[in-house]
């Protein structure tokens, strides 16, 4: 590590500082008073805590003009510009990565296809442009903190290892030993909705709720959980396949190798199928969307049908969701959310008919596009926090 990593290290490996930065920094600008009531502190911890914090320009402090009367309140923020990280996603057909600083703000993107998703390939691929990421940061060797990996599938993320995923054809694969090698950084692996929750939960539209999942759509169905104002992985870091949710016993097939998940039913793969079925000729997901959105043809209601399916699908998988943890919001993002005109309103007159009580009415859904620098973007925010020693997502 440079000198400038190590002092971090030190700083932020003392419990107090470590809660101060990591609050400063997903709540900030923030009053010293604000920050030792939000941390249930005494004023004075606060205020022993801060001046290394201060002094090394980690956090930094100015004036904000006074409600009403009185003096100018200080606030307390983070320096982003102090150090910064790297986030990869690892797709089926590429790669991606970025760049961010300490406040998760895009330095630098950039992406590359993988002619196939073997380990060997795209790991190969995630160290290059790592590499190629970093030439572009003013002295990125003095302030890199490191590399985070998001994979879709069972990552068991305190091992750095990939145990399966269904979308990539991985099994048991070492993420962070190679790819820690090849670039000579600390590399944090998860699975790449829980990536998406932690981005979303700091500086996105989490913030501030302790009960939310994202949801994502595409050729796969992703979910992240939060509970309890922490990142939920289960037992073994599994939590969250909402995608293989059985839901039909006689359904198509799934990626998976079983039948009738959540996955075959409102996947990209399924609204093809449905098309197919119907006698359309498609087979991409964005002409299927064209067409559904095109002129009245006969291909055009077939289409609008099988995006239809896909949102009675997704809202029984959302209301069983709902039903179970009484969400405050569900997070509707990944490639497919930009047809949510499509299959949104099946999706909530299903979850609405079906849920319990009042849980559709407690649960909002917040639809968010997701393109690939948001996937690498929720990659860095791995880092961060574990950087930071953030007590929780």
């Amino acid at each position: 590590m440079s000198p400038s990593q190590i002092l971090f290290a030190d700083l932020i490996g003392e419990q107090t500082r470590a809660e101060i930065f990591a609050t400063v920094l997903t709540a900030g600008p923030i009053s010293r008073t604000q920050l030792a009531q939000r941390l249930g502190l005494v004023p004075s911890s606060v205020t022993r805590a801060l001046p290394l914090l201060l002094e090394h320009d980690y956090l930094r402090e100015s004036e904000a003009p006074p409600h009403g009367r009185g003096r100018p309140q200080k606030m307390l923020q983070v320096n982003p510009d102090k150090h910064i990280v790297v986030g990869i996603k690892i797709g089926p057909a590429q790669v991606s990565g970025v760049v961010t600083d300490m406040a998760a703000n895009v330095l630098a993107r950039a992406e590359t296809p993988i002619s196939d998703c073997t380990p060997d390939t795209a790991l190969s691929a995630a160290a290059s442009l790592t590499r190629d990421l970093l030439a572009r940061a003013p002295q990125a060797a003095d302030r890199v903190l490191g590399v985070g990996v998001g994979v879709s599938g069972h990552v068991d993320s305190p091992a750095g290892i990939c145990r399966y995923s269904a979308l990539l054809d991985w099994t048991k694969v070492d993420v962070a030993g190679p790819l820690s090698e090849a670039t000579g950084l600390r590399v944090v692996v998860n699975n790449d909705v829980n990536t998406l929750v932690v981005a979303e939960r700091w500086f996105g539209e989490g913030r501030g709720i302790d009960s939310f999942a994202v949801v994502t759509v595409g050729p796969g169905i992703g979910c992240g959980l939060l509970l309890g104002g922490a990142l939920y992985s289960g037992a073994s870091g599994m939590a969250g396949e909402l995608g293989h949710l059985p839901m039909d016993p006689t359904g198509p097939m799934c990626s998976c190798g079983k039948r009738g998940c959540l996955e075959a039913l409102a996947g990209d793969r399924a609204v093809l199928r449905h098309l197919q079925d119907g006698g359309v000729d498609c087979t991409r997901i964005t002409d299927a969307i064209d067409l559904a959105r095109g002129e009245s043809t006969a291909a055009r209601t077939v289409a609008r049908a099988a995006f239809h399916e896909m949102g009675v699908a997704l809202g029984r998988g959302l209301a069983g969701m709902c039903n179970l943890l009484n969400l405050e919001k569900i997070i509707l993002a990944g490639e497919g959310a930009v047809a949510y005109d499509l299959f949104g309103p099946a999706l909530n007159d299903t979850l609405a008919a079906l849920a319990y009580s009042d849980a559709a009415r407690d649960c909002h859904i917040h639809v968010d596009p997701v393109t690939h620098d948001l996937w690498a973007r929720g990659a860095a925010c791995l880092v961060i926090r574990d950087a930071v020693r953030a007590p929780s997502a």
